[in-house]
């Protein structure tokens, strides 16, 4: 039987053609970055095609990896840059 407490989230960053970066949850990253490669993904990467993950962070839930992704996406592209570096 499947157990949702081993479960994990993750909030990644992936960087597009265009420089630009696209912030978002998951439960596997690698699986969510070659759907939005398909144009699968969010209607942002199917016009900015993402190139690589350049962030990850685990999470233990649903909920934190979320708030981690509205956080992320309220700071300016230089304190992306800065947290990625980091």
């Amino acid at each position: 039987m499947y157990s949702f407490m081993n479960k994990k989230y993750y909030t990644y960053i992936l960087l597009t053609e265009k420089g630009s970066y696209y912030c978002g949850y998951t439960d596997n990253v690698e699986k969510r970055f070659e759907m939005h490669k398909e144009g699968k993904g969010a209607k942002y990467t199917r016009a900015n095609k993402p190139i690589k993950i350049v962030y990850s962070k685990e999470f233990p839930t649903k909920s934190e990896a979320m708030k981690e992704e509205i956080r992320i996406k309220s700071l300016s592209h230089a304190q992306k840059t800065e947290l990625i570096n980091s």
